[in-house]
């Protein structure tokens, strides 16, 4: 079981200046929620959210293992976006006057662009994977359908996601694709709560601290910590758990003309660079009046009362 109190770091998450060189939307769920409530009631130190990790910094790498000891790493991205980011990675390392030519040991995997902390295990979780995907694909109609699956099937799949983006994904808009992610994504929303309810064995090692990352760490990273803090809920206000989850968009300024570009290759819009106004609103609506709330979402998905409880036993102050 972690530890109650917070470990000490010479991150300062509350600077006026970013605290990492190359992370960014970086924050602490329980600082940031007990600095709004006025008072302590989620544990610090335990859970982190971020946009992706790929570009960290030797010494953003030291912060996150000698400094917030993190232990885990949940990372919620698509196969295409670790195609599209293992891509870039290669692409930087054969321009760079360092890199050797040609490239002696290409990889296999697309794992390259992947950040490796010491003592810390990765979990790649696809939040958005299969089931998710064929919700998409059953509202296109038929013949572009089977062109989407043709793409695919070639080797073109950027090419069909950017068909999706544009006949599906644009039209549903963020709070949509969220509800499509809760109703459709069952086993993936399973394997995250069941790490988070993880308790450190004579074989395992606590999950905690963890840090939750997507590629913009705003909307599947955001529905993640939402359902975490809804699990919670009893300390946790509403208005806080919105206040965390639109955060994000103002964290992302920094780098919005290089986010701009990565969306249009997937035929979303400018929209998919912000936080929607109600959000958290309209998720929390639907799994009331679909699942009678998010204990009956997570009880159908396959997480029982005893794992929520321990969650909310790590979690709480």
């Amino acid at each position: 079981m972690p530890s109650s109190h917070p470990r000490q770091s010479s991150v300062d998450l509350d600077s006026p200046e970013r605290p990492f060189d190359n992370i960014i939307n970086f924050r602490d769920v329980g600082r940031t929620i007990n600095q709004f409530v006025g008072k302590r009631v989620l544990k610090e130190g335990l859970l982190f959210r971020s946009a992706r990790l790929d570009d960290a910094s030797e010494r953003d790498k030291r912060r996150l293992a000698d400094e917030l000891h993190i232990a885990t790493i949940i990372d919620l991205r698509s196969s295409t976006e670790h195609q599209m980011a293992a891509s870039k990675r290669l692409s930087e390392l054969a321009s760079s006057a360092s890199a050797p030519d040609p490239y002696p040991n290409p990889p296999t995997t697309n794992d390259i662009h992947l950040v490796d902390l010491p003592h810390c295990q990765r979990a790649l979780i696809s939040l958005t994977g299969k089931a998710f995907e064929r919700t998409l694909l059953w509202r296109l109609d038929w013949w572009t359908f089977f062109k989407v699956l043709a793409l695919a099937a070639s080797g073109y799949r950027t090419d069909a996601v950017t068909i999706v983006g544009q006949q599906v994904m644009s039209p549903r808009g963020l709070i949509g694709l969220g509800i499509d992610t809760l109703d459709s994504s069952f086993g993936e929303m399973r394997d995250v709560f069941d790490l988070f309810a993880t308790l450190p064995t004579d074989d395992t090692a606590s999950p905690y601290p963890v840090i939750v990352h997507c590629t913009q760490g705003k909307d599947r990273t955001g529905l993640i910590i939402f359902l975490l803090l809804l699990v919670v809920g009893a300390v946790v206000p509403e208005d806080a758990m919105t206040a965390d989850y639109v955060r994000s968009e103002g964290e992302l300024v920094v780098e919005a003309e290089e986010r701009m570009k990565e969306i249009r290759v997937l035929g979303l819009s400018e929209d998919y660079t912000k936080c929607p106004d109600g959000f958290t609103r309209e998720i929390h609506a639907h799994l009331n009046a679909r699942y009678g709330g998010v204990k009956g979402y997570l009880a159908q998905v396959g997480v029982d009362e005893v794992k929520l409880e321990r969650i909310r036993s790590i979690l709480m102050a």
